[in-house]
């Protein structure tokens, strides 16, 4: 039969097995990350070239293009790798559906190179394609922060997650208003969107804070140079102070794309050290439980090596009346393996119950986001509308949220046009 102690060891191994998946999902998660940030420059330079007809970036969106290529293949490198591992991964059923929904974009890629190529396409449409496309890479980045079982590794892909989310939103208003500027003119709609993409920045912003805790925090608002801060805060008042069918400067149009791109790229480095972050976090975990599972397998081989001995004087035990009765394994062993026992329950409870709560924070944001989409889709509300809609509600009904979105949802036939 087996001893505790037998599966004690069994449970590290598993641990560690876990772990060596989580490590290689994170390592997919970077990569993910890379890719994103080059589709991104390749959206803000596809859309100048149309807005300017043309006339702009071409050269630099060719290189770039070559950039995303070398990129895109080591994304699907990596959801290869994962698919021919998937047993092991316990929320695959959920990841491996993101990744089937990301790979046609991927497929449809040069199509939509060709005709910006072309100038066969708006520039609206192409940053609506692109952005398409970077939400359903995002959507994998969720995923896997949903599905990480450690909830040290969980909470640093969440934060990587959100960080990412707010870098997107960056990148699009990059793309609004370049398209503003090249055209030389701005509009009520476009300026609403300008601002609403703002607003999402700062939103994910704030939650990347609260996972990723004070010293990324920090490295996240050093990493923004004050010079570049204000000159984006002064072209963007130039935008949007501008009245419906004034003439805005086109000489602007690259002045703000690179004062764009200046503060990207600082995001790109916070990324690049949440991904390093990830590694090491990884490497540490996985360093530990093996090194503890060596120490619990030294202590199963010296239970077997007793277990033989006492095998041994088995014989005499009856017959000698001056034995007294021992500990099964020795006190000494006895004592070393019940408080590894505990150690081990105690260390799984305490990782359940903030593993808990990552999740839980997860999942709220899935239920607002799906709130979300539904007043969207009845109410015909944009989605800043949306929130606005239920962040009022929870402050005017002095509930959370997550409680009013609930709400939403479980309404969800009665909203207009559900039919």
């Amino acid at each position: 039969m087996k001893s505790g102690l037998s599966f004690l060891v069994a449970a590290r191994r598993c641990e560690i097995d876990e772990l060596d998946q989580l490590a290689r999902t994170s390592e997919l998660v970077g990569t993910i990350g890379r890719l994103v940030h080059a589709l991104q420059r390749e959206r803000g330079l596809s859309n100048v070239l149309l807005a300017s007809q043309g006339q702009r970036y071409a050269q630099q969106r060719s290189a770039q293009i070559g950039e995303c290529i070398r990129l895109e293949h080591d994304v699907r490198t990596g959801f290869d790798r994962l698919e021919t591992e998937g047993r092991r991964i316990g929320n695959g059923t959920r990841l491996f559906s993101r990744i089937a929904w990301v790979l046609p974009g991927l497929d449809a890629l040069p199509v939509l190179r060709r005709r910006i190529g072309a100038l066969e396409v708006g520039a609206a449409d192409a940053t609506a394609a692109f952005a398409k496309l970077i939400a359903g890479l995002l959507a994998v980045v969720f995923e896997a922060a949903d599905g990480a079982t450690d909830p040290e590794i969980s909470r640093l892909l969440a934060a990587m997650f959100n960080f990412m989310q707010g870098k997107e939103f960056a990148g699009q208003e990059r793309a609004c208003g370049a398209a503003a500027f090249v055209e030389g003119r701005n509009d009520p709609l476009r300026q609403q969107q300008w601002l609403q993409l703002i607003t999402a920045q700062e939103r994910c912003f704030n939650v990347f804070a609260d996972f990723a805790g004070p010293a990324l925090t920090e490295v996240w608002r050093h990493s923004q140079p004050a010079a570049e801060l204000a000159e984006l805060e002064r072209l963007r008042r130039v935008a949007h102070s501008a009245p419906a069918g004034a003439t805005l400067d086109r000489e602007l149009s690259t002045t703000w794309f690179d004062c764009c791109s200046l503060r990207i790229d600082a995001m790109k480095a916070v990324e690049e050290r949440l991904a390093a972050d990830l590694r090491t976090l990884c490497a540490g975990k996985i360093a530990e439980a093996r090194a503890e599972a060596e120490t619990h397998q030294a202590l199963l081989d010296q239970l077997v090596a007793d277990t033989d001995a006492r095998t041994a004087r088995a014989t005499t035990f009856f017959d000698d009346p001056e034995l007294a009765p021992a500990a099964p394994y020795g006190h000494q062993l006895e004592r070393s393996i019940l408080e590894m026992l505990q150690e081990q329950s105690q260390r799984l409870q305490a990782m359940s119950d903030e593993l808990d709560t990552v999740r839980a924070t997860l999942n709220e944001r899935k239920l607002v986001e799906r709130a979300k989409g539904l007043l969207m889709a009845h109410r015909r509300m944009t989605e800043e509308e949306a929130h606005k809609m239920l962040r009022q509600t929870a402050m005017n009904q002095n509930r959370r949220l997550v409680d009013v979105a609930e709400s939403v949802l479980s309404m969800a036939e009665y909203l207009p046009g559900s039919t």
